[in-house]
């Protein structure tokens, strides 16, 4: 059995996103195996009880800062959202419903429009501009989302993560120890690598 990081995310999350961008510098000189969850965070933090920072003005405007640190401390490109919070609920369900092949490119696709772009990815017709770079069918996709199974998968895989103890965005999950936080991502990789 291959070891591998499962890493819980929602394209809400910020620190995800500069998760995922740390992931990848990191995968130009090793190759690191994760295997991406997709979670509904509100979802999460309402079966927790959790009031998430978008909704405590200390917590958001420290966020802002926080995450604009990482971002310069890492060199990644990062540029606040407008229009956070946003609801990714399509965007999270489509995950699920695109065939494997193209998962890592929509992954990637979708992460920086919201954080990198400062796209509205709740709008349609932005979420129709990802699916063209990712040569995705907007028809089927908007189909496919809508479709049962595809929302109880999302909806399964939240309520997994919760009574797995996992309660934010982004988690890191490396032989059964949860590591939570961008900056628990070298714990989870010391881990990994042990």
């Amino acid at each position: 059995m291959t070891k591998s990081i499962d890493f819980y995310f929602d394209f809400i999350s910020p620190y995800s996103y500069l998760a995922f961008k740390k992931i990848k510098n990191l995968n130009k000189t090793n190759t690191v195996n994760i295997n991406y969850i997709p979670i509904l965070l509100g979802g999460l933090h309402k079966l927790g009880g959790i009031t998430a920072p978008a909704f405590n003005e200390r917590k958001m405007k420290n966020m802002k800062n926080d995450c604009e640190l990482v971002a310069l401390k890492n060199n990644i490109i990062f540029k606040w959202n407008t229009k956070f919070p946003i609801n990714t609920l399509n965007l999270m369900r489509g995950y699920l419903a695109i065939n494997d092949q193209i998962k890592k490119k929509y992954f990637e696709i979708c992460f920086d429009a919201y954080w990198k772009d400062n796209l509205d990815v709740s709008n349609d017709k932005e979420v129709q501009k990802i699916l063209e770079l990712c040569k995705l069918n907007s028809k089927k996709f908007f189909e496919n989302i809508k479709d049962q199974k595809i929302k109880d998968k999302l909806k399964n895989l939240t309520d997994i993560a919760f009574n797995n103890d996992i309660f934010g965005a982004p988690t890191f999950v490396v032989n059964k120890k949860i590591y939570w936080g961008q900056d628990r991502l070298d714990y989870a990789l010391e881990e990994y690598y042990s």
